[in-house]
């Protein structure tokens, strides 16, 4: 078992491009065990947001905090706290923060799929 707060997790930070102002943390995944699923948490500064990208694994998204919009079929749609993701495999997305605080969401991948 781990219980942890997950700012205690050391942050990757991308901020050149494809990337902006996007902080993630792996805070539960192989090291700690974990044989199904890896779980990241993500926060992006005002104006940040994560590459468009396409690849084979599904995302399972659960908005903490902030609100931003993610990028589905070439559509912007708007998440928010409390908002739920999912992004099947292989569709072409991209997340970023709309608001003026930090946008924070618990990002699920599957254990095959790289963990950051």
């Amino acid at each position: 078992m781990k219980i942890i707060q997950y700012p205690e997790v050391e942050a990757h930070v991308f901020d050149k491009a494809p990337a902006r102002g996007v902080k993630g943390r792996v805070v539960i995944g192989k090291n700690d065990g974990a044989e199904n699923f890896c779980m990241r948490v993500f926060e992006l500064s005002p104006g940040g947001h994560t590459p468009r990208h396409t690849h084979a694994w599904e995302h399972e998204i659960f908005v903490h905090a902030g609100k931003g919009a993610v990028l589905r079929d070439g559509t912007w749609h708007e998440i928010e706290k409390t908002h739920v993701v999912f992004i099947p495999g292989n569709e072409e997305h991209q997340l970023k923060n709309t608001g003026d605080d930090t946008l924070v969401f618990v990002c699920l991948v599957p254990s095959n799929a790289p963990e950051i």
